[in-house]
């Protein structure tokens, strides 16, 4: 990886981490896309340890708003979907896996950016924790589907729980992608040199929730993706007719 290439991630996780503990997801939307064009290795590996890292973080400081209940339900479905995941993930091949990510976006994108609101019933809230254990482990894009179905919760009741979800679903993410040898050197030590990026990116989220409306960093993180997933597939067509 090139000096750039590295500049670029690491710019982008700072972006991407102060999103996560802000609003409880985005680090995959944001980042995905970016760090795919740079180095498709360190997907879902490396940027699912970033925000195990991020998500630790947000629940030591909210962890009196996790909402339990509502956590254990949405854990049950994860079980099911991680494991799908990390068996979609071993059979795509690198092209297939950019396709994907690029198309995770953007439905992530539509999903989050129309004013349906599902009612966090515990039916919904299993079958969104297992669409997050399929996605998240494939792409690292878990988020949102419970951001969904948690979507009437704000401020830090939803930081909170949801960074509950994310720091036992993202280990159960991890444990599945280390037994199916998706976890490689390469990918831990673009996290350990990614580790300043993200905890800068935490700590520029505490500044962002007291100044910024979550509403306009959240349409900042939809555009962002948006234009990350179109230069994604664009490469890729590019790549194909060459």
């Amino acid at each position: 990886m090139s000096a750039w290439g590295f500049a670029a991630i690491a710019a982008t996780v700072v972006l991407a981490s102060a999103l996560q503990a802000s609003i409880g997801f985005g680090i995959g939307m944001l980042a995905a896309p970016v760090v795919a064009l740079v180095d498709p290795g360190l997907i879902p590996g490396t940027l699912i340890m970033v925000a195990t890292l991020v998500t630790l973080m947000v629940v030591v400081q909210e962890r009196q708003e996790i909402d339990l209940h509502g956590t254990g339900w949405a854990l049950a479905g994860r079980v099911p979907g991680t494991i799908a995941g990390a068996l979609l993930l071993a059979s795509l091949p690198e092209r297939g896996l950019a396709i994907m990510l690029a198309a995770v976006v953007l439905t992530g994108v539509v999903v989050t950016s129309f004013g349906w609101i599902p009612l966090p019933r515990r039916r919904n809230v299993v079958l969104a924790g297992a669409a997050s254990g399929v996605l998240g482990t494939a792409t690292a894009i878990g988020g949102p589907p419970m951001a969904l179905v948690w979507q009437r919760n704000a401020g830090a009741r939803l930081r909170g729980t949801m960074g509950g979800f994310f720091l036992v679903g993202s280990l159960m993410s991890l444990a599945a992608l280390a037994a199916t040898g998706a976890i490689t050197g390469h990918t831990l030590a673009a996290f350990a040199v990614l580790i300043p990026a993200a905890v800068i990116g935490y700590g520029l989220s505490r500044g962002l929730n007291r100044i910024l409306d979550p509403k306009r960093l959240r349409w900042l993180a939809i555009s962002a993706s948006t234009l990350g997933a179109v230069v994604l597939i664009a490469r890729e067509l590019l790549t194909m007719g060459g």
